[in-house]
């Protein structure tokens, strides 16, 4: 009986360890104000990006996948909780966070972070975090072992003397910003080089993968750029077609480069689950600096489809069928997609907004219909249902001081007006309905959080 008991014990080890041994791992790259038009296979005729064309050609590529907030801080806390980010208070009249703001991301809120490495997931965060600085919201706070890269936005901590304008330039000057370098929540530089930034941010990833000794892990890469003011190292300045924003734009792509190919060297490209999108849309009002959203109307700030409809790619050699879809996916889908895949139990007595993907992502099945809601701060402003569009109120991301409301609201087929310049509101007033009550539904479940962006 005692041979048979340690025989089991073992038995029940050697399967744990292999169980863990196979567990995906998952890497999530989010480029910061990267616009829908801006990549070689999202129509973009002067930036190359022959990595990312590579991973959309050997993956997904989401022609319909949206960020869940227009800027920002909101939508990086929805995509590591999963909700919109009106419940966890991380949205508001301020918009994003700033150095002297008082809050950031709640510690009740459970990020992917925090249930993988409950899990046994080994856990790091790379690049910008702009979820706030305070004790309970910095990265080693929201389940992140490793952390490297800048509490902020690359524009922050500006010069007194700096000259207005100075972060949409062509040429900012390299010490125009004292924003912080910043290593498991201790700063080893001040201000950064931004021009290093991709590149050691890379060399971190790089590492961190190659140094995971047989746990599985999750890596949020996300990258500084191409949020002004633009830098890029020498080996890619002045190389683009698109001058300092396609310079950088080309480096973050050689960045996705350098981790799939080690993916691939350490022999656990078929084992993770890759997936690049962007925070918001391009930041228009920067010009050159500023991107493109391709046919999409508008950008950054706004919920006309160009300032939350971005770029959106899935890649897992031998699990996910390459391909391309058209259906409607977003950021929060990610936290119920990844804890699936990880076998990870989702939280308890949690309202999530998003929605497993797996079965779309590894068995071609439809998703089902289901509305996305574009908030603009704590109001919607537009619903998507199947293939319309509602706007209820409108508003340019920056230059419009006040929304217009829309009584009857416009209402746009994506399909066949993906610019969003022909209403037919007044043909289709069974849709505004079916749009309206799905709204009302929905608000009615909504319980806001504190306030967070004061």
């Amino acid at each position: 009986m005692r041979l048979l008991n340690t025989f089991t014990i073992l038995l029940w080890f050697v399967t744990a360890v292999t169980v863990a041994a196979e567990r995906p791992n998952v890497i999530i790259i989010f480029a910061d104000d990267l616009g829908y038009g801006d990549l070689g296979c999202y129509g973009s005729p002067t930036i190359r990006t022959p990595h990312l064309d590579r991973m959309a050609s050997e993956g997904l590529r989401f022609t319909d996948f949206y960020s869940a907030a227009e800027v920002c801080s909101p939508s990086r806390a929805a995509l590591l909780t999963g909700r919109y980010p009106i419940r966890s208070g991380m949205c508001g009249n301020r918009r994003v966070l700033f150095p002297n703001s008082k809050g950031g991301l709640p510690t009740s809120e459970v990020t992917i972070a925090e249930a993988l490495q409950q899990n046994g997931y080994a856990t790091a965060q790379i690049g910008k975090w702009h979820l706030g600085i305070h004790d309970g919201s910095r990265p080693g706070d929201q389940g992140f072992q490793r952390s490297f890269g800048l509490p902020y936005s690359n524009d922050m901590d500006a010069r007194a003397d700096l000259p207005k304008g100075s972060a949409g330039s062509a040429t900012p000057p390299p010490d125009g910003w004292n924003v912080p370098l910043m290593r498991d929540g201790e700063i080893v530089e001040q201000p950064a080089d931004q021009t290093t930034l991709t590149r050691r941010y890379t060399e971190e990833a790089v590492r961190f993968i190659a140094e995971r000794n047989g746990k599985p892990f999750f890596l949020y890469f996300a990258h500084t750029f191409p949020h002004v003011p633009m830098f890029a190292s020498p080996d890619f300045k002045g190389r683009s077609r698109a001058g300092i924003y396609g310079d950088a734009v080309e480096e973050l792509d050689w960045s996705v480069g350098q981790v799939l190919t080690t993916l691939r060297n350490e022999g656990i490209a078929e084992n993770t689950l890759v997936f690049f999108t962007s925070d918001n849309g391009p930041w228009l009002i920067m010009g050159d600096q500023g991107g493109s959203a391709g046919l999409l109307r508008e950008g950054k700030g706004s919920t006309w489809e160009g300032g939350m409809r971005v770029p959106g790619i899935a890649w897992m050699p031998g699990r996910i069928r390459p391909g391309v879809t058209s259906e409607v996916a977003h950021a929060m889908d990610l936290f119920p997609t990844v804890l699936a895949l990880a076998a990870t139990p989702l939280p308890d007595n949690v309202t999530l907004d998003g929605l497993d993907l797996g079965p779309m992502l590894f068995e071609s099945r439809l998703l089902p219909a289901r509305p996305f809601y574009y908030y603009r701060g704590d109001q919607v402003f537009a619903c998507r249902l199947g293939e319309w569009k509602a706007h209820f109120e409108t508003q340019n991301g920056y230059g419009q001081p006040r929304a217009e409301s829309h009584d009857p609201p416009l209402l746009f087929h994506l399909g066949r007006d993906p610019s969003e310049k022909r209403s037919v509101a007044s043909d289709h007033a069974e849709v505004l309905s079916q749009i309206a009550d799905a709204i009302q539904t929905h608000k009615s479940g909504v319980v806001p959080g504190v306030p967070q962006l004061k």
